[in-house]
Protein backbone atom coordinates (compact mmCIF):
# COMPACT_ATOMS: atom_id res chain seq x y z
CA UNK A 1 0.00 0.00 0.00
CA UNK A 2 1.00 3.52 -0.92
CA UNK A 3 2.08 5.68 2.18
CA UNK A 4 1.45 8.47 0.49
CA UNK A 5 -2.07 7.56 -0.82
CA UNK A 6 -3.33 5.81 2.69
CA UNK A 7 -6.64 3.87 1.86
CA UNK A 8 -9.70 4.65 3.47
CA UNK A 9 -10.44 3.29 6.89
CA UNK A 10 -14.23 4.77 7.19
CA UNK A 11 -16.48 4.23 3.94
CA UNK A 12 -16.95 7.64 3.94
CA UNK A 13 -13.28 8.74 3.37
CA UNK A 14 -13.26 6.46 0.00
CA UNK A 15 -14.54 9.51 -2.21
CA UNK A 16 -11.55 11.58 -1.17
CA UNK A 17 -9.14 9.02 -1.13
CA UNK A 18 -10.39 8.27 -5.25
CA UNK A 19 -9.85 11.36 -5.89
CA UNK A 20 -6.35 11.74 -4.75
CA UNK A 21 -5.61 9.07 -6.26
CA UNK A 22 -6.83 9.83 -9.72
CA UNK A 23 -5.69 13.38 -9.35
CA UNK A 24 -2.13 11.65 -8.65
CA UNK A 25 -1.85 10.75 -12.39
CA UNK A 26 -0.94 7.30 -11.38
CA UNK A 27 -2.66 4.46 -12.55
CA UNK A 28 -0.66 2.29 -10.15
CA UNK A 29 -2.30 4.15 -7.48
CA UNK A 30 -5.87 4.03 -8.72
CA UNK A 31 -5.42 0.09 -8.76
CA UNK A 32 -4.15 -0.45 -5.21
CA UNK A 33 -7.56 1.01 -4.09
CA UNK A 34 -9.59 -2.07 -5.60
CA UNK A 35 -9.98 -5.51 -3.94
CA UNK A 36 -8.55 -8.70 -6.11
CA UNK A 37 -11.59 -9.42 -8.36
CA UNK A 38 -12.91 -6.16 -8.92
CA UNK A 39 -15.67 -5.71 -11.42
CA UNK A 40 -15.20 -2.45 -13.15
CA UNK A 41 -17.95 -1.39 -15.14
CA UNK A 42 -16.98 -0.11 -18.33
CA UNK A 43 -18.49 3.01 -19.89
CA UNK A 44 -20.04 0.50 -22.43
CA UNK A 45 -21.66 -1.43 -19.99
CA UNK A 46 -19.01 -4.31 -19.67
CA UNK A 47 -17.87 -5.86 -16.51
CA UNK A 48 -14.44 -5.78 -16.64
CA UNK A 49 -12.19 -7.77 -13.92
CA UNK A 50 -9.17 -8.53 -15.68
CA UNK A 51 -6.32 -5.99 -13.99
CA UNK A 52 -4.94 -4.81 -16.89
CA UNK A 53 -7.95 -4.05 -18.73
CA UNK A 54 -9.10 -2.20 -15.58
CA UNK A 55 -5.71 -0.58 -15.72
CA UNK A 56 -5.77 0.44 -19.41
CA UNK A 57 -9.71 1.90 -18.53
CA UNK A 58 -8.19 3.95 -15.90
CA UNK A 59 -4.93 5.18 -18.08
CA UNK A 60 -7.64 6.73 -20.46
CA UNK A 61 -9.16 9.12 -18.19
CA UNK A 62 -6.06 9.89 -16.47
CA UNK A 63 -4.42 10.59 -19.51
CA UNK A 64 -6.56 13.31 -20.10
CA UNK A 65 -4.17 15.82 -17.08
CA UNK A 66 -8.03 16.75 -16.17
CA UNK A 67 -8.98 16.41 -12.45
CA UNK A 68 -11.65 14.76 -11.07
CA UNK A 69 -13.75 16.23 -8.75
CA UNK A 70 -16.57 14.05 -6.74
CA UNK A 71 -18.49 14.36 -4.17
CA UNK A 72 -20.59 11.64 -2.08
CA UNK A 73 -24.20 11.57 -1.85
CA UNK A 74 -24.95 8.91 -0.17
CA UNK A 75 -23.15 6.26 1.79
CA UNK A 76 -24.98 2.50 3.16
CA UNK A 77 -23.14 0.51 5.56
CA UNK A 78 -23.69 -2.57 6.65
CA UNK A 79 -20.84 -4.44 8.61
CA UNK A 80 -18.10 -4.37 6.30
CA UNK A 81 -19.84 -3.53 2.94
CA UNK A 82 -20.79 -0.12 2.16
CA UNK A 83 -22.58 1.18 -1.22
CA UNK A 84 -21.50 4.79 -2.31
CA UNK A 85 -23.50 6.83 -4.60
CA UNK A 86 -21.50 9.96 -5.65
CA UNK A 87 -21.60 12.75 -8.46
CA UNK A 88 -18.54 13.30 -10.28
CA UNK A 89 -17.00 15.14 -13.25
CA UNK A 90 -13.65 15.86 -15.05
CA UNK A 91 -13.68 18.54 -17.23
CA UNK A 92 -11.32 21.32 -18.97
CA UNK A 93 -9.34 21.42 -22.16
CA UNK A 94 -7.47 17.96 -22.95
CA UNK A 95 -4.16 17.63 -24.31
CA UNK A 96 -5.14 17.85 -27.63
CA UNK A 97 -7.00 21.29 -27.12
CA UNK A 98 -10.62 20.02 -27.18
CA UNK A 99 -12.67 20.59 -24.52
CA UNK A 100 -13.55 17.90 -22.05
CA UNK A 101 -16.42 16.84 -19.82
CA UNK A 102 -17.51 14.01 -18.48
CA UNK A 103 -19.34 13.46 -15.23
CA UNK A 104 -21.82 10.49 -13.94
CA UNK A 105 -23.66 9.51 -10.88
CA UNK A 106 -21.46 6.76 -9.86
CA UNK A 107 -23.05 3.21 -7.92
CA UNK A 108 -19.78 1.68 -6.15
CA UNK A 109 -19.50 -1.18 -3.50
CA UNK A 110 -16.51 -1.23 -1.19
CA UNK A 111 -15.65 -3.51 1.60
CA UNK A 112 -13.42 -3.27 4.30
CA UNK A 113 -10.32 -5.32 4.54
CA UNK A 114 -8.73 -7.10 7.31
CA UNK A 115 -6.46 -4.25 7.66
CA UNK A 116 -9.54 -2.14 8.28
CA UNK A 117 -8.87 -0.45 4.89
CA UNK A 118 -11.88 -0.01 2.61
CA UNK A 119 -11.48 -0.76 -1.12
CA UNK A 120 -13.65 -1.23 -4.05
CA UNK A 121 -15.47 -4.48 -5.19
CA UNK A 122 -17.38 -2.99 -7.53
CA UNK A 123 -16.23 0.41 -9.26
CA UNK A 124 -19.67 1.43 -12.04
CA UNK A 125 -18.64 4.79 -12.34
CA UNK A 126 -22.07 5.93 -14.60
CA UNK A 127 -24.31 4.19 -12.08
CA UNK A 128 -28.12 3.57 -13.91
CA UNK A 129 -26.95 6.18 -16.63
CA UNK A 130 -27.10 4.30 -20.48
CA UNK A 131 -23.85 3.05 -21.88
CA UNK A 132 -22.61 4.14 -25.16
CA UNK A 133 -22.90 1.28 -28.21
CA UNK A 134 -20.29 -1.28 -27.68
Amino acid sequence: MSESFPLATEPEGVVASLVERFNSGKVSAMMEQFEPGIVFVARDGRAITDPNEIAAQLERDISLGLPLKAKARHVFVAGDIAQIVLDWSIDGTGPDGEHVHLEGSASDVVRRGADGRWRYLIDNALGTAMREPA
